[in-house]
């Protein structure tokens, strides 16, 4: 069972409740809700904020390869998974991703979430801009991204 989508934040929030609704059910043991939000000191340097880009279609495309393969990888078959990750502007303390899971026992629900989210990191098209506090901005070094 997977969720994934890409929150475009002028228009909506990523939203902890909609992916507790997702992934509950009785024959899992184990939830684990992953949120990254944005710091306010990146490099010794004061940020106010954060934007993300992001080639959509792939990043989805990636997420569903990500849960595909942990099947095989991580031998978790039987589990719920909920992604959701912004585009746009995003204010300090504010979540710009969500991943949400569910599985049988919660060493696999721990393994499983740290495994998506550093996938993510390494694999997915989405792009950060950090904003100062003098106003000014850069975007950040990324992954290249892995083809297969």
């Amino acid at each position: 069972m997977l969720h994934t989508k890409i929150i475009d934040i002028k228009k909506e929030k990523i939203k902890i409740s909609k992916a507790e609704a997702f992934i509950t059910s009785s024959k899992f043991g184990a939830s684990i809700f992953f949120t990254g939000t944005v710091r306010n000191i990146n490099d010794d340097k004061k940020v106010t904020g954060m934007t993300y880009d992001s080639h959509d279609e792939l990043v989805i495309k990636s997420f569903e390869e990500i849960y595909k393969e942990t099947d095989k990888k991580l031998k978790i078959e039987d589990k719920a998974v909920f992604i959701e990750h912004v585009k746009g502007y995003v204010g300090l303390a504010e979540i710009s991703i969500i991943i949400a899971v569910a599985c049988k026992h919660r060493d696999q629900a721990y393994f499983l979430s740290r495994y998506i989210i550093e996938e993510i990191k390494k694999r997915s098209p989405i792009w950060k801009k950090e904003h100062y506090e003098n106003n000014e901005s850069k975007w950040l070094k990324g992954n290249p991204i892995q083809t297969n």
